[in-house]
């Protein structure tokens, strides 16, 4: 008997439960996958002259990983610290007040034996800090400053120990790069590398609604395989779901640099969050390649932004690809060395949630209800108040497992700054078969972690025909959503796939449309292409339409195309290829 009361308690004070079958047992054991965007407490910001249409917003973007003795730590843009992890599923966050850092931009640190030396982007001569102990707030500037201005620097330092440094943000003028010396300081005249070339690189143009414009080069990063150097680029604009990465390639650190023609080597235009433009390439412990990057939110202000976490991998031809087809649903973390060309990191687990029928307990008319399921994070729910109590529910098709669940929070009407106090999101995740006897499967009431994009992987299956997320607590503002997100399998056949589709490339050769028979089966599509028939690494996701329009494409170059299609029990590959030149 005591034993029962022991584990009941025990059971309890876990605050989850899930439903697996019937009633399930406690979830969320170590998480072994994540979901873009990111799991992290985002940063409020603050301007007095707002750029957009609201002062107040979450920011972080331009972001670099490094491994320091084991640790992965990640810096991003005005994010008042940075945080560090040693297995990029669960990341501490760390507070800076010995540095400027919650005042600058694309950051960039180098690591040289057990120093650590920081660099934020400065139209000024700017401070170069270092530490020994990264793990703690103990920076301090070198006695000399950066003797040029640079803005979005990036270090490399070669095998052979010799430091250089890359610069540039423009729309006119070119990437600039530099050797350093001991003390980090321009040891060479600034050699000048590339210049933007939206006349022949189509996804570098900056499009305005109907209008075109110079899109800016920036976003500089600098990775070396097979002794080759691949200088790595961002265009056009941050604010645009069109926003990605290119790549030039040499035998040498400063140069003479070749476009690589297959770029944009990361581009996400689609899925519920877009943009995967100026990041950072980088090896985990294993020697895996990943690619973390900027997406784009951009609706209270341009720069409202998240990050997100990609595979990367070289093939065995060296070209530089990036997954992010299914970029933001979950993904698996190896703990070990993958052949990304073989095995596949994309966990399995399809969207139930997609255009899904919801209640809510109230709803502001600008902020509707189906917003919550709209596999867009520029659209959001607002209840009416924040107040404890306020839910939003969802009915799922029958037959459905449930594997993960992503909150994206919305903010609505919160006005706090980047010196506020920001309360975490408290609330209950509920499961019901029937509407009238409702399980809580995840209880986060007395939740301590400031997580406004909060993944949560579940331990056990759980099969539910209802879910309901309740209001306990808000860091201010209204109860909001920008989209609920359940993940696992409908039990059911695959798509049929598309079979018959074209692609239209017209005058402009920089741009094209994808036009195809919709599959009845289907939720979705993937477009695939590339300018090898066997290396199709870019992809734009739509969900119901039966067109795209491209416009990333290179003038003058053969490009191959081909389309999955997807829905909650699966993906078809489609084997179709049309040629295009």
């Amino acid at each position: 008997m005591k034993k029962s009361i022991i584990l009941i308690c025990l059971f309890i004070l876990s605050g989850v439960i899930v439903l697996a079958g019937e009633i399930g047992s406690k979830t969320q054991t170590e998480k072994k996958t994540f979901c873009n965007p990111m799991d992290l407490n985002y940063h409020f910001n603050f301007r007095s002259e707002p750029i957009g249409n609201d002062m107040f917003f979450r920011e972080a973007a331009d972001p670099v990983v490094h491994l320091y003795k084991g640790t992965y730590f990640l810096f991003a843009s005005h994010s008042g610290g940075y945080w560090y992890s040693d297995n990029m599923l669960n990341w501490k966050y760390i507070a800076i007040k010995s540095m400027p850092i919650i005042d600058e931009y694309a950051p960039d640190v180098l690591i040289k034996g057990d120093t650590v030396f920081y660099i934020g982007s400065s139209l000024e001569k700017n401070n170069i800090y270092y530490t020994t102990n990264p793990f703690e707030d103990q920076w301090k500037p070198m006695k000399q400053k950066l003797s040029i201005a640079v803005w979005d620097p990036c270090f490399f330092k070669d095998d052979d120990g010799k430091v250089y440094l890359y610069w540039g943000i423009s729309n006119f003028m070119p990437m600039y790069g530099v050797q350093l010396d001991a003390n980090l300081q321009p040891m060479t005249d600034r050699v000048s590398l590339f210049d933007p070339n939206m006349q022949e690189h189509g996804w570098e143009i900056w499009i305005d609604g109907s209008k075109e414009r110079k899109g800016f080069c920036e976003g500089a990063w600098m990775t070396k395989y097979n002794n080759q150097y691949y200088l790595q680029y961002a265009a056009p604009a941050t604010q645009l779901k069109i926003y990605g990465d290119g790549v030039y390639k040499s035998d040498s650190p400063l140069g003479p640099f070749k476009f690589e023609a297959y770029s944009p080597f990361s581009y996400k235009p689609g899925g519920f969050i877009s943009g995967s433009g100026h990041s950072a390439t980088f090896q985990d412990k294993y020697g895996n390649y990943w690619h973390i990057t900027s997406l784009s939110v951009s609706v209270r202000n341009p720069y409202e932004r998240r990050l997100g976490l990609f595979p990367a991998a070289f093939d065995k031809d060296g070209v530089l690809h990036t997954y992010t087809a299914f970029g933001d649903y979950p993904t698996k973390m190896p703990t070990r060395k993958i052949d990304f060309e073989k095995e596949d990191l994309f966990k399995g687990w399809m969207l139930l949630s997609y255009n899904k029928k919801l209640a809510a307990s109230s709803s502001l008319e600008k902020f509707p209800v189906v917003n919550a399921t709209d596999e867009n994070i520029q659209t959001w729910w607002s209840a009416k108040t924040g107040d404890e109590g306020e839910w939003l529910s969802i009915e799922l098709d029958n037959n459905v497992t449930i594997n993960a669940i992503q909150l994206n929070f919305a903010d609505n009407e919160a006005k706090l700054r980047p010196e506020s106090k920001v309360l975490p999101y408290c609330y209950k995740v509920l499961a019901s078969n029937d509407q009238k006897t409702w399980k809580v499967i995840i209880d986060k009431s007395n939740n301590t972690k400031d997580a406004c994009h909060e993944y949560i992987e579940l331990d056990k299956p759980l099969k539910a025909k209802y879910i309901k997320i309740e209001n306990v607590q808000v860091p201010e503002g209204k109860f909001s959503i920008y989209d609920l997100r359940i993940f696992g399998l409908k039990k059911g056949k695959k798509p049929q796939g598309v079979t018959q589709f074209e692609v239209n490339r017209n005058a402009d050769s920089r741009k094209a449309i994808v036009k195809w028979t919709k599959d009845k089966s289907g939720t979705g599509y993937v477009v695939n292409y590339g300018i090898d028939a066997n290396k199709l690494y870019t992809s734009f996701m739509v969900y119901d339409s039966d067109s795209v329009k491209l416009t990333g494409l290179n003038k003058g170059i053969t490009y191959y195309f081909s389309i999955d299609t997807f829905n909650e029990s699966g993906i078809t590959k489609g084997t179709k290829i049309i040629t295009i030149k």
